[in-house]
C-alpha cells in the first residue's frame, strides 16, 4: 500500500469520526440543535464528501469491514487489507482524541450503545451493514468507491441507515468509528456488538451480489500495484 494510500484512509476515516461522532456530541451539548436527523445527515454528508475527495487515491473505505467485504469479494488483495485496517483504526482514534479535547465534559464521545436489548442491537447492525456492503459493491470499481453517483448513493446509505437504525443500535456499521469513541470515553460496555455484527453483515454481502449481479460481481482480484 503507498504511503498516499495509507494517509488518505487515516485522514478519510479521522474525517468521519471526527464530524459524525462530533455532530452527536454538539446535539447533545448544544440543546439538540441538529437532532436525528441533522445528526443522521452529517454521517452521510461526510462520507459522501470522503468518496469524492478521496475514493480515486484509496477507494474511501474508511471502515475496516468495509475492506474486509471488499477483499471477500476478491476486489482487495490479503496483504494490503492488514494496511486498511491499520489506517482506519488510526484514524478514527486519532478524531476521539481531538474530541475527548475539545469536550471534555461529554460522557461518551458519540459512542454506540443498544437502546434497548443486546439483540436487537446486533441484528440491526447486521442487516444495516449488509445494506451498506451491498450497495458499495453494486457501485464501486474494483475496491474503489469512485465516480459521479458513488458518493452520492454511499453517502444517501449511509444517512439512510442512520434515519432508522440510529435510534435502535446507532447505526454504527463500522468497527474503527465505535472503537475510538468508546476507547477515549472508557465506555467499552456492548462495544463486541460493533465489532462482530457489522462484520457479519458485510460478509453476506459478497454472495448476495453474486446472486444478482454475476459471478463476475465479486471474483476478480483487482491489480491496483498499491
Amino acid at each position: 500500500m503507498k504511503k498516499k494510500q495509507f494517509l488518505a484512509e487515516v485522514l478519510g476515516t479521522f474525517w468521519l469520526v471526527f464530524a459524525g461522532c462530533g455532530a452527536v456530541v454538539v446535539d447533545d451539548l448544544y440543546q439538540g440543535v441538529l437532532g436525528h436527523t441533522g445528526v443522521s445527515l452529517v454521517f452521510g454528508m461526510i462520507v459522501g464528501v470522503m468518496v469524492y475527495s478521496i475514493g480515486n487515491i484509496s477507494g474511501a473505505h474508511l471502515n475496516p469491514v468495509v475492506s474486509v467485504g471488499f477483499w471477500a469479494a476478491g476486489r482487495l488483495k490479503a496483504r494490503l487489507l492488514y494496511s486498511y485496517i491499520l489506517a482506519q483504526f488510526i484514524g478514527a482514534l486519532t478524531a476521539a482524541a481531538l474530541l475527548r479535547l475539545l469536550f471534555s465534559g461529554h460522557g461518551t464521545l458519540g459512542a454506540t450503545l443498544p437502546a434497548s436489548g443486546v439483540l436487537q442491537a446486533f441484528g440491526m447492525e447486521v442487516i444495516l451493514t449488509f445494506m451498506l456492503m451491498f450497495v458499495i459493491l453494486n457501485v464501486s470499481t474494483g475496491h474503489r468507491e469512485k465516480g459521479i453517483m458513488a458518493g452520492v448513493a454511499v453517502g444517501a446509505t449511509v444517512a439512510l441507515a442512520a434515519l432508522f437504525g440510529g435510534p435502535v443500535s446507532g447505526a454504527s456499521m463500522n468497527p474503527a468509528r465505535s472503537l475510538g469513541p468508546a476507547l477515549l470515553s472508557a465506555n467499552l460496555r456492548c462495544l463486541w456488538i460493533y465489532l462482530t455484527a457489522p462484520l457479519l453483515g458485510a460478509l453476506l454481502a459478497s454472495p448476495t451480489c453474486r446472486l444478482i449481479q454475476s459471478d463476475a460481481c465479486c471474483s476478480v482480484e483487482q491489480e491496483d500495484g498499491e
